[in-house]
This record gives structure tokens, sequence and C-alpha cells, in this order.
């Protein structure tokens, strides 16, 4: 009962769409109408500028540890009630309930959860993220790999199996999630940083 409650915790807050919530306020639109129709910082960034996308970013990622680092407050060390409780918070970013289940990609709620599992593979996925933007210009690219290279951190070293198997699942998730982007890259007519 410990774990549902945690894992439902971590979906509802999950949930919470800010990216959403910000356009709605500031332009009074819908913003999975506009641009990519995503709800995450990339899309907010296109409309209300770097700054809002920041916020939106970072109010993301808070939200998808934040339950994690309470119920390790409240006293939770299972690594597989904490890598569940993480994983329902993505999905929550990715499938909000208040939005009809279409939301966001997932990418900075998965960090703030990998962070509060253990903030060494999340450092160590940011920084291969921000290299692979700064060399390929594609934040896609840069999603998809970096969450890639978590689950060898873990692995190496030596973590919980728990945090091993649902960051593979998240790398994965992000994948299916990054479809369209993907199909773009070997059209050509994928996006680049800067251009527009």
């Amino acid at each position: 009962m410990i774990g549902l409650f945690w894992v439902t915790a971590g979906y509802l807050f999950g949930s919470v769409p800010a990216g959403f919530l910000a356009v709605r306020k500031l332009l009074g639109r819908d913003i999975r109408e506009m641009g990519s129709g995503n709800i995450g910082a990339t899309n907010v960034t296109r409309f209300l500028g770097k700054k809002w996308g920041v916020a939106v970013a970072l109010f993301d990622m808070a939200k998808g540890g934040i339950v994690v680092f309470a119920a390790r407050l409240c006293g939770v060390q299972d690594p597989w009630i904490l890598a569940a409780t993480g994983l329902a918070g993505v999905c929550g970013h990715n499938f909000p309930l208040w939005l009809r289940f279409k939301g966001g990609k997932g990418v900075a709620t998965s960090y703030g959860v990998i962070f509060f599992w253990h903030p060494i593979p999340a450092l160590v996925g940011g920084l291969v993220w921000y290299l692979v933007i700064r060399f390929s210009s594609y934040v896609s690219v840069g999603s998809m790999v970096s969450l890639a290279t978590v689950p060898v951190v873990f692995l190496i070293m030596g973590q919980p199996a728990a945090y091993f198997c649902m960051s593979v699942i998240l790398a994965l998730l992000t994948v299916l999630r990054h479809r369209s982007n993907i199909s773009s890259l070997f059209e050509g007519k994928e996006g680049r940083v800067g251009s527009g």
C-alpha cells in the first residue's frame, strides 16, 4: 500500500502541466495546438521566450523528483518503490490526467527523477546532453543519446538494479516520444538550435 501511495502521488504531481498553464495564462492559447504540439520547455521557448522555457524546464524537473525526495524523507528506502515513483512521475508528464493524456516528452522530468535517485548519473547525462547538442545542434538527439547513457552510468556505479531497469525504461520511453523527431531527422527536416 505504501508503494501504491507514492506511485500514485508521483503520477498526479507529474501530471501538473506547467508549459500548458504558462501559455494558457500568458497567451490564452492551447500549446498543444502550437508548434510541435508539445507541452514541454522546448516548445514553450518558441512562443514565450527563453526565460519562460527555462522556468518550465526547472518546474518539470522538480515535479518529477520532488515526490521521490518526499518519499525518502518519509523513510522509504526500497529502491523499487523509489524507482517506480519516479517512473510514474515521468508518465504523469507524458500522459497527464488533466490534459486527456496528451503531454510532453518527459526529458526534463526524467532528469529530475534521475537526480533524486542518484545525482551523478543525472549530471553525467546532462553533460552528454549539452555536448551532443553543442556539436549536432539537435535537441532531440541530445535528449535521446544522453538518457541512453544514464543506465550505463548506473551499471558502472553498481547502483541498485531498480534504478538501472527504470532508467532503461525512461530511455526507451524517450525514444518512443521522439518518433516524429526521428522521422524528421531522416527526412532532413528536424529543426536545429538557433535556426529560428
